[in-house]
């Protein structure tokens, strides 16, 4: 196996989740609630095998103390993906802020963002460095 089919399989699972993502949209297209895109999305993935969490709650901390503030993480998959849902028009740098303090607050090393809210599907993945903390965009290679 050369470099690029390595370093594309070592990724396959974000070209997964994407097609199932593709699935949906092309199924409800644009322009219902999120929540209706995650319902569906983790449907097909659990059917694909994945283990799927929806809304799952991450408690915020103030040293060892738990504060009565907690977010919710549209789909966890496999305890190590993070994966943020929009249905807006574009996504914004404050839609990846999001998921990257999500990323670096459980340590998670994988995320995406899936946007459902324009006429073709649009998503972005990331993997976050264990050592450094680091996030930095995936692509698949040619």
């Amino acid at each position: 196996m050369n470099l690029i089919e390595e370093h594309n399989k070592k990724y396959q699972f974000f070209s997964d989740i994407t097609g199932e993502a593709m699935l949906v949209h092309r199924h409800y297209h644009n322009g219902l609630l999120e929540s209706a895109y995650e319902a569906a999305l983790k449907y097909l993935l659990e059917q694909k095998g994945y283990k799927v969490e929806r809304q799952k709650f991450l408690p915020t901390y103030w040293d060892d103390v738990q504060l009565d503030q907690t977010y919710r993480m549209d789909l966890v998959i496999d305890d190590n993906i993070i994966v943020e849902l929009t249905a807006v028009k574009f996504v914004d740098k404050e839609h990846r802020k999001q998921l990257f303090n999500y990323m670096n607050l459980t340590h998670t090393r994988f995320g995406m963002i899936i946007n459902f809210g324009g006429e073709s599907l649009f998503s972005e993945w990331y993997e976050r460095d264990s050592l450094t903390g680091k996030i930095e965009k995936v692509k698949l290679l040619c």
